[in-house]
Order: structure tokens, then sequence, then C-alpha cells
């Protein structure tokens, strides 16, 4: 049976992979296909050979409504990966971390592409349950037009306190260099950090997102913060509470075995690596002596720049998810 437009829009095994130029990227997907895709990126895993690329101009030019869907936004580097491969039951909602076309029009805005992007991203296996989706660092300055689109959705704001997040950030020279790169893109909302040091840097780029968190939270009654070290600390409750916020529930048995497994003892985004809270936890007490100068210089930046800082970590605290 020949495809059709519509089958593109109805059927996630069609994946909308990214934008080329005016064209259209479709990968072939199945279930299997976005369980072991850790990242759909470039590192996606398809279900065979064979891409599908379509001018954007042959698709339709009001495309389907998004079908409702669940949300996980981050700050980076924050557990986030961790948290949606945990919620991925192949038998339960379809989880899709880190679309690429979605990213795309973050960094290069454009209505069409939006719309697009939204609506594939939405399609689901199970019709009862939503699509949860890990977005990445540039969809959270989308997070206007997407809380405009669905303000009833489900969302988790996952964050971490500023002297975490820099040891997250600037713990390694490739770290540094996803962070110049990442706030280079970001210039349109950001504006020019080439005259900032790292640790100015990824200060203001944590700044900038929980700003942008604060703001949804006004627009998603059904959205909810979480500080990631309360999930590495004690992951089970937080799993089973975030099943709950994103449609996906699941009972306190089931969470307790997910978060007892191999899953919690490797590294998120790559399983053959051993990692687990007690290495987290001592990697991060090295990186806090080694970089003091570099967070004393981060904190000075958000002394002079951040007025509101303390008030908008108030503003998450008081939406906890746990």
């Amino acid at each position: 049976m020949a495809l059709t437009i519509d089958d593109l829009f109805a059927s996630p095994e069609h994946y909308l992979h990214s934008f080329d130029g005016d064209a259209a990227v479709f990968m072939p997907m199945d279930r299997s296909a976005y369980h072991r895709s850790i990242f759909l990126d470039g590192r996606i895993s398809p279900a065979a050979d064979g891409e599908m690329v379509l001018p954007i101009a042959s698709l339709p030019a009001a495309v389907p409504a998004p079908k409702p869907t669940a949300w996980i936004f981050h700050v980076a580097h924050c557990g986030s990966t961790l948290l949606a491969r945990a919620l991925d039951r192949p038998a339960a909602n379809l989880v899709l971390r880190e679309p690429l076309a979605l990213r795309q029009t973050a960094v290069f805005p454009d209505r069409r592409r939006f719309a697009l992007a939204t609506a594939m991203i939405s399609k689901r296996y199970k019709a009862d349950l939503p699509t949860i989706v890990k977005a990445n660092v540039p969809v959270n300055f989308l997070l206007p037009d997407l809380a405009a689109q669905d303000p009833q959705a489900g969302a988790i704001f996952l964050y971490l306190g500023l002297g975490d997040y820099l040891s997250a950030i600037l713990r390694s020279d490739n770290h540094r260099d996803w962070l110049r790169r990442v706030t280079g893109q970001l210039a349109p909302y950001l504006g020019d950090t080439s005259n900032l040091t790292d640790p100015e840097r990824a200060a203001m780029l944590w700044l900038a997102q929980l700003r942008a968190f604060a703001q949804a939270l006004d627009g998603m009654p059904n959205g909810r913060a979480l500080d990631a070290e309360l999930f590495f600390a004690d992951p089970a409750p937080v799993l089973e509470a975030s099943g709950r916020c994103l449609g996906a529930p699941l009972s306190r048995d089931e969470a307790a075995a997910i978060t007892a497994g191999s899953l919690f003892s490797t590294y998120s985004k790559n399983p053959d690596v051993a990692f687990d809270n007690e290495a987290r936890t001592r990697r991060k007490a090295e990186l806090a002596h080694a970089l003091s100068g570099e967070l004393d210089q981060a904190r000075q930046w958000l002394a002079d720049n951040g007025a509101d800082a303390a008030t908008i970590l108030a503003k998450l605290e008081g939406a906890a998810l746990i």
C-alpha cells in the first residue's frame, strides 16, 4: 500500500528526524527502535535503512494540531536521560529523547517547522497515553510557544542548584566545548557571550533556563519542578511521582524495581559504563574542590546579574514535584 501524507502524520513509524535545507527527513522506526535510541539526533538507531526526504513545501500548509504531549524540560547534565529512560517502558507511553527537528526550530525559529515538529512528535502508539518528550536545552527557549499550544500539558522542569550545575557543566573539555557551542547557538535569546569566561557563560545559561522554567509554570498549571539532587538521592518515589505527572503511571513496586535495576548502576548515556549515585557523589566532591575558583567567579557573575535568582528558585521549590 502506498504511503500517504496522512500516514506521515498518524503513525510513529514515520519519524520526522530533522530538517535539511528545504527538506524534511523521515526515518523508519518501530517501538523497539525508539526504545533503544537513547537519543533521536545523529545517534538514532532506526528500524531499518532508508531515510525518506520530502520537500517541506510538499507537506500540508495547515498541519494537524498536536495531540496532548508530556514533557521533560531540563538544564542539561542533570539526570534527564536517566529519568526519561526509566519512564520508557515498551508496554506504556512512547518516550522520545531529544528530537532533533524540534531543537532545530529553537535554534532557527520558523513557525511552519515548529508546527510540523510538534505535530510529528505528538504521535503515539497508545491512544490513551501521551507521548513523553525529553527536550534539550535550546527547546527551553520555545517554552512560551509550547505552553500556549497546550497549557494543560504535564511537564517536569528538571534543574540543579548553581554549584551542582557548574560542576556538571565545567567538568571536562568536552562539556566546556558544548557550553560554548550551545551559548553561541542561543545568542538570539542570551545575547553575545563571547567575552564571558566559561563559568560566567554557565551561570548565564543556568539563570536564563530557570527564568524560562519559572515563567512557564505560570502558564502550565500541570507542570512541576524537580531538583535533580532529590532524584539522584531517592529515585524510586521521584520516578513514581514523575509517572503520575506525565501520564505514565507506574506502581510503587514498579518504580522500586526499575531504580534497583541495571539502568541505575550504569551511565545513562552509555550503558556499557558502570556509574551510580555513589560514583556521582564522589565525582561531585572532587570537582567542587578542583573548580572552587571558577565556582566563585560564576557566583560573582550571578551576584552582579541575577538579582531575581533567589525568587526564581523559591518559585520552583513552591511547584515541587515531590
